[in-house]
């Protein structure tokens, strides 16, 4: 189907074209991207792929002190919470943010973060939180801390087979995931015990080397992927060079080069768009099945 964007750096720029659409999902997307018009692009693409029509509204966070863009030019283009909170949403995603070596309290909208996923409660159908905003959101829903990793966390990871009880799991997230893949890039990794979960928390998918992929609270509406399934199919390679360049300590993105890319310029596949489609599109399932979310009308403000 489609995906149209309300607004945004794109949208302004004349750079995304809408088209007309049939009764649309209304999802939310709180951008903590550096690279905002590239997280849009991602975002919007993947969802664009999907088997419903989707209106996207993208948010920012009007609290956070801006180094790689204008706040200006970004509040042009972007709404802020205060502007959407007499609204209601059928989904909202959180994206990741390059934060994730800094504790949650220090980053500079940890409370409007936190007065978003409060929001949400009343005014959200779905929520995902994706790779820092999922230690985050685990972090406010459980008390899950986080730990700093002994090398940055960068490549492509496929869970292991889903257990029987998992692929049967009411929520349906794991429908089509048997070889789940993802990137990841992070520093960072939520400190969590698969045999000691807390209540109404379930891991779904993980690897051994990554840990848990994707984990779900049926009760709290909320999905939790750690890693950035939007991501497009020359992300990780421009993220490996920039490093680089900043002359970080960084390898090579793991299972996401192919054999001779550098003598023989071999191209890049993307091994991931399938499982992250089919992710997504279980996501909205969830989004529009009442049974098991809600009714949009019986959202009371």
């Amino acid at each position: 189907m489609t995906a149209n964007a309300k607004n945004g750096l794109l949208h302004q720029k004349q750079a995304w074209y809408n088209q007309k659409l049939i009764q649309p999902l209304q999802i939310l997307v709180w951008n903590l991207m550096p690279t905002k018009e590239n997280t849009e692009q991602q975002f919007l693409s993947l969802l664009n792929d999907l088997d419903q029509d989707i209106e996207v509204t993208f948010l920012y966070a009007c609290s956070h002190h801006f180094k790689t863009v204008p706040k200006d030019a970004v509040a042009d283009c972007y709404a802020c919470w205060h502007q959407i909170k007499d609204q209601n949403f059928d989904g909202l995603i959180l994206t990741g943010a390059p934060v994730e070596q800094l504790p949650f309290e220090d980053v500079d909208y940890w409370q409007e973060f936190l007065t978003i996923k409060d929001w949400a409660k009343d005014h959200v159908g779905q929520t995902i939180n994706a790779c820092w905003s999922a230690q985050a959101a685990l972090y406010q829903d459980f008390g899950i801390k986080k730990r700093r990793l002994p090398a940055k966390l960068f490549g492509i990871y496929e869970a292991k087979q889903p257990t029987q009880e998992t692929a049967t799991e009411k929520s349906g997230l794991t429908t089509g995931l048997a070889n789940f893949k993802t990137p990841q890039s992070r520093y960072s990794e939520s400190v969590i015990d698969i045999e000691d979960l807390p209540a109404d928390l379930q891991v779904l998918l993980t690897n051994d080397q990554a840990g848990p992929l994707l984990l779900h609270s049926a009760e709290r509406k909320q999905t939790y992927l750690t890693g950035h399934s939007e991501y497009q199919t020359k992300t990780l390679d421009a993220e490996y060079r920039r490093d680089l360049a900043k002359h970080l300590a960084i390898h090579e993105p793991a299972n996401y080069y192919p054999e001779g890319y550098y003598d023989r310029g071999e191209e890049i596949e993307n091994t991931w768009m399938a499982s992250s489609r089919q992710l997504y599109q279980n996501w909205l399932n969830l989004v529009v099945n009442k049974e098991k979310n809600y009714d949009r009308q019986e959202i009371t403000l």
